[in-house]
């Protein structure tokens, strides 16, 4: 069994997406793969990521629409435009602070 790695980003934190055009804000993370089976399946073999390697889960937001994302941290990277996210569960869970960095609301998501 392979050991769970700690990931290398934190809950808050803005990110895109390392091949296709969206970014968000990591509302959630799993040490390793936690989604079904299915979901993963669906990923064409080619660009499969591995399972033993942290997942997040975002607030996302590409050109056309808001939603909810869950990627591999191999396929993340830090997004410093420093632009707000507009996915409307942001404001629920985080505060943006002056610096545009997220903060969890207090009780938010617990």
């Amino acid at each position: 069994m392979r050991k769970a790695r700690v990931g290398k980003y934190a809950i808050g934190q803005v990110v895109r997406h390392r091949i296709y055009p969206f970014r968000g804000v990591i509302f959630d993370v799993d040490p390793v793969f936690a989604n079904t089976d299915e979901w993963y399946e669906a990923i064409p073999p080619d660009v499969r990521p591995h399972k033993d390697q942290p997942f997040y889960h975002l607030f996302a937001e590409n050109a056309e629409t808001e939603y909810i994302a869950y990627v591999s941290e191999q396929n993340l990277l830090p997004d410093d435009s420093g632009e707000p996210v507009r996915h409307p569960q942001v404001s629920e869970v985080f505060e943006r602070d002056e610096d545009g960095s997220y903060r969890r609301r207090f009780g938010a998501l617990n």
